[in-house]
Formats: structure tokens, sequence, C-alpha cells
């Protein structure tokens, strides 16, 4: 594929990620295989794409030094330009020239001669100036959502709930790649078989620390590899894997799973359980729930039966005290994630917290009542939010008598995580700089 198309399919990609608030990931892997990008391309547009969504911020801090505000641009030009100084700011691969000459070449192709020359004026005069320095920007927090590309109301809300310091570390973090990590389908194969596979195909590999299934993989596509397509692992973040680890739930057990999708922590409990005893999985959406089953087939697991169902009206369905066992993932704001989907910190609002606070207490208090007494619930989130958090658990144990935050969790934790800055009594709080894994809490709540 031409260097133009790639660059031309890039400037789609980040338009239909703005104008429709589309996951990047999903998005960006339709393409790939829609069109049939090669590996090397693939590689380009991915890295261009996921930048420019995670620095929109500042390159748009950096553009209104060279585009007049009042000016009306259409958004794929806009997009052009984000996308070029990014180029050229951030990555040294490819020259200047030959980044200004390929925007101006699609400005000409999907425009006109006017904004062919306007997109020239601008990219050739910040590489004669280069780019604002955010120094010039007084207030601590503003500066910090510039340079990192985060909303300002954002910040300044981790800033009060967990100081600046950290806040700036989780900020810079989240525009870094983690490491991809994958777990092992120990009904079928050891974790060692499979690092030992992986080293002869030249993969570099670790041992995850969250997880005796876990395998961190710092170079290779696990995509191509037979392990994968015929089930053996599954790619999971390996914060995913520990809210599995600590459900502890047995073989011959009976758990619920009240917001199961996409299903990596199902799949990993019905491992961790032999495949023995039975597990109920529930999603809001029927298609999803078909995703799960579909998942646990792929990986040979038979125990798990998922359905459409709403969360909040579980009770509808199974009698009370009927599980050992019960996880709580709750839907979220979802900026534990902004590392593998960066577009989320610009879609969320403030007003979206408060909305999925009820939500997530909703839930809580409707599905606990189906646990035995004596059982464990992990409540979980994919967030840094002390609201969606710490604040829901400290609310439903305050109504909840006889619910409390199981000591022996923290003592279950591994060791290298019970020292980690998230601890609290209430639960534990993963930042994504702490462990360069996805931002999470959990906790694990008993019913006495």
């Amino acid at each position: 594929m031409k260097n133009f198309q790639v660059r031309e399919a890039i400037v789609d990609l980040l338009v239909r990620i703005e104008q429709d608030s589309g996951f990047s990931h999903l998005l960006i892997d339709h393409e790939i295989n829609s069109k049939n990008i090669p590996p090397k391309d693939e590689a380009l547009l991915t890295e261009i794409v996921y930048g420019t969504i995670q620095r929109k911020l500042t390159l748009d801090y950096f553009l209104e030094e060279f585009v007049n505000t009042k000016k009306k641009i259409k958004p794929w030009v806009r997009m052009l330009l984000r996308m070029s100084v990014y180029q050229m700011h951030f990555l040294d691969k490819i020259p200047d020239h030959a980044i200004i000459h390929g925007a101006v070449e699609i400005a000409k192709d999907r425009g006109h001669k006017g904004i062919a020359s306007f997109v020239n004026g601008v990219l050739r005069s910040v590489q004669r100036k280069g780019v604002p320095n955010t120094s010039d920007i007084s207030n601590k927090a503003e500066r910090l959502a510039i340079e990192t590309s985060h909303p300002v109301w954002l910040v300044k809300r981790w800033i009060d709930m967990y100081g600046y310091d950290e806040t700036c570390a989780m900020c810079h973090a989240n525009l870094e790649r983690k490491p991809l990590s994958i777990r092992v389908q120990p009904i079928k194969i050891t974790r060692k078989a499979v690092m030992d596979e992986l080293h002869k195909l030249g993969f570099e590999t670790r041992q995850s620390e969250f997880s005796s299934q876990g395998i961190i993989v710092d170079k290779g596509n696990i995509l191509r590899t037979r392990l994968f397509e015929e089930g053996y692992i599954t790619i999971q973040d390996q914060s995913s894997m520990l809210v599995t680890e600590m459900l502890d739930a047995e073989p011959g057990m009976t758990v619920l799973d009240a917001c199961s999708a996409p299903g990596g922590k199902v799949t990993h409990t019905a491992e961790k359980m032999q495949n023995e005893g039975s597990i109920v999985a529930y999603d809001l959406h029927a298609k999803k729930a078909k995703q799960i089953q579909k998942k646990a087939a792929s990986l040979d697991l038979t125990i798990i039966d998922a359905k459409a169902g709403d969360a909040r009206k579980l009770q509808d369905i199974h009698e009370k005290e009927s599980f050992d066992r019960i996880l709580v993932d709750v839907p979220c704001t979802g900026f534990g994630v902004i590392r593998g989907k960066p577009d989320i910190k610009y879609h969320k609002q403030e007003d979206d917290i408060k909305r999925l606070v009820r939500i997530q207490t909703d839930i809580l208090e409707h599905v606990a009542p189906l646990l035995k007494k004596g059982g464990l619930l992990i409540y979980s989130t994919c967030t840094v939010n002390k609201s969606e958090n710490e604040n829901v658990t400290e609310t439903f144990l305050a109504q909840n008598p006889d619910f409390t935050v199981d000591t022996t969790f923290f003592e279950q934790l591994p060791v290298m995580i019970r020292q980690s800055p998230g601890i609290s009594k209430t639960g534990l709080q993963l930042f994504p700089q702490t462990f360069s894994t996805d931002g999470f809490f959990l906790t694990r709540l008993k019913r006495k």
C-alpha cells in the first residue's frame, strides 16, 4: 500500500473517531482488517492514529500559535494538521519535508488549491519557528493538562484526590504504551510450556506477579501464533487477572458474574475452578452475552452460562443467597484504560461520573443479596476515581451492616502489591504508572 493511501486512511480514521465518538482500538482493527494493510504500514498507521489522539490537546495548543482561532477549518483539515505536527514534533522516523509534502498532497486531493496552500503555510511556519513552550502556562494543573493532553477538569479532580505528584506520574504514564499481557489456559497447557514455545519463536516474555497464569510479552505478535489461535492463551491485562485471583473461586462452587462482557474475568474464573461447578454470566446486551459464550468455547470451558440480563434485576431470576462467589465489575468511566483507549479522556464529563455512580450503587445493592452467608464478593472498576471506587464501596457498607471488607484480601495480594500507594482500608487502587498495568480498583467484601 502506498504511503499516500496510508495517510489518507489515517485522516479518515481520526475524523471518524472524533465525530462518531468511536473507540479507536476497534476502528483501527476494522480498518487494518478490511483493507488488508500490510504489517509495515499497519505499525505506522497505528502509531500515528494513537499518537495524534493521545496528544490532541497538546497539538491544538501548538496549532493555536499558527492558526487563526476565528477561522473555520473543516474537521479533516484540522486532523491533517494535528497528525502532521504530531509526526514533526514527537516522531523522528520521517523528515519534516516529507511530512509536509504528504500533507499538501492530501490537501490537494481532498480539497482545493487554497486548502493545500493553507496547510503548507501552517506546517512550514511550525517547521521554521518551532512549537510554543508549555512553560509559559502559569497554572500548574493547566500546564500538566496541556503537556499530557488530559482535560483540565480531570487533572484537577485527580490532584484533589491523589495529590500533584501521583497525578503527574499518571498523566505521563497514560501517554506510554503498556506491555501486552496474556493468560494461559492451565487446563490445556502450563505457563512454562507457553513461555518455552514463545522463546523459540523469538518472543521476549516474563512471568507476571499478578497471576500464576499471567505472562508479560515484551516483544512479538501474539495474535499470529498457534497458541492464540488454538485457545491455549488469551489476551488480558494483569490488573484484570488480579480480580479473578482475589475472587478465590474453587472447583464445584456456584458463581455469578453480574456484568461480564467481554468475558476475560469469567473465563479466568472457570479456569481457576478447573471447569467444575457453575458460573452464570450476565451482560445487558444479548450480542455481548453471545461473545462471552464464544470466548468460553474457544478456551474449551463448559461451565459458563452467559445470558442477557440487567444486573439491577437479577433478584427477579435468582433466589437470595444463591451464590458462593459474586463478581461485580461495574460499568465505569474507564479512566484506568486511557493508554489503550486514549479517546476516553475526551468523551467523558463530570456529569457522566454522577450518572455512573448511581448505576454502580444500584447494581451493588441489587446483586449483594444473592450472595450466601460467608460468601465473597469482588467489586471492581477499570477507572481511577474515588467517587466510583472507595465512595461507592463505603456507601454500600454503611447501608449493609451484614457486609464488611474482607481483611484477608490484603494478605492474599501478591507481595509486590502490598506496599502499593493505592492500598487503603477500603481496597486497592492500581495506578497505571505503578506496575505498568491498567488503572484498576478492586475490593473484596464478605457477607457475615
